[in-house]
């Protein structure tokens, strides 16, 4: 396991490497005494072997003193090693800088540097780097914006197994951008993406089973979707599941719930381009008291940590109150 960017995992020789990483004394040293939290041997030990030219241990000085670990924090000095290590193909140390170029952490925001340590990455076949080609790509920053070549690093990216590339090409093919249009296809993409907990991608997916957008309409499958999403907090798919409720789509019709999920939305996520404090409004125009009372109850339940299918399923098999019809 190698360090990464605000981890706390130790480069290790692999493979061929063997022979040569046993033949820096200090490295096995390096590694346990940063196991035992002694960061200060640590960084000493790792030290020696960077300056002899040793690129895994270039990069966790780099992290350490990144980290502030066994030092002071010194974000330039992690540079200077990173660098080090990044020129001698460390992947690791060039995914860093390229992050740390491409968020302005430490250094002058420059996507053009940051575009050409991901692309070093990124050539040697590391998915997390193709992904960010494919963003700078279809953005634009640090390189021309080319939507063609976007697709080209998302599809590299995504055949990994890269969940943020799988999502983007589903996007991409939904929007019709760098490719035809092909809702069938963006299904395809969002699936893989979706299967692997990504929640936005989740409630693109209950959007797209809603519309019949590249599939036969289906209630229930959006509702799945949604569900998983909003289980992980994601305020889109808590107005969305809401919206369900309040209309009977796939499940038994439900004012409370409605305004439940819609005030868990919109605590959520207050901004304006959140509809769902005005569609809890809205469905509060037709309740009673005691609807009104037993949604703030059922909010309260499902604002409870890990408990928000659970608290729903419940008050939907046990309703505190009979509605009124429309």
């Amino acid at each position: 396991m190698r360090f990464r960017l605000h981890t706390l995992g130790l480069a290790v020789c692999l493979g061929f490497a063997m022979a040569p990483c046993a033949a820096l004394a200090g490295f096995d040293e390096a590694v346990a005494a940063h196991d035992k939290k002694d960061y200060a041997t640590a960084l000493r030990e790792f030290k020696k072997l960077a300056t002899a030219g040793d690129p895994n241990a270039q990069f966790n000085v780099g992290l350490m003193y990144a980290n502030g670990q066994g030092t002071a924090q010194n974000i330039k000095e992690a540079l200077k090693w990173y660098h080090l290590a990044a020129n001698q193909n460390d992947i690791s140390a060039q995914i860093n800088l390229g992050i740390m170029y491409a968020t302005g952490q430490g250094v002058e925001l420059d996507y053009k540097e940051a575009a050409k340590w991901y692309r070093m990455a990124a050539d040697q076949g590391v998915a997390s780097a193709q992904f960010h080609m494919g963003v700078m790509h279809a953005t634009g920053q640090g390189v021309p914006q080319n939507y063609e070549e976007a697709i080209k690093w998302y599809r590299l990216s995504a055949a990994q197994g890269e969940a943020g590339a799988q999502s983007n090409l589903g996007y991409m093919y939904s929007k019709g951008q760098g490719v035809q249009q092909d809702h069938k296809e963006a299904i395809k993409w969002y699936s893989l993406a979706a299967n692997q907990g990504h929640a936005i991608v989740q409630n693109n997916l209950g959007n797209m089973h809603k519309a019949g957008q590249g599939t036969p309409q289906d209630f229930k499958e959006a509702m799945k979707w949604y569900r998983l999403a909003a289980n992980q907090g994601n305020a889109k798919a808590q107005a969305n599941l809401g919206l369900m409720y309040e209309n009977g789509q796939s499940v038994a019709a439900s004012r409370v719930i409605a305004y439940a999920l819609f005030n868990v939305s919109a605590a959520g996520d207050a901004s304006n381009e959140n509809p769902a404090a005005s569609h809890r409004n809205r469905v509060a125009q037709a309740m009673p008291p005691a609807e009104i009372d037993a949604a703030q109850d059922l909010t309260r339940e499902l604002l409870k940590q890990g408990y928000f299918l659970t608290a729903l399923d419940n008050y939907a098999k046990n309703p505190a109150v009979k509605e009124a019809p429309k």
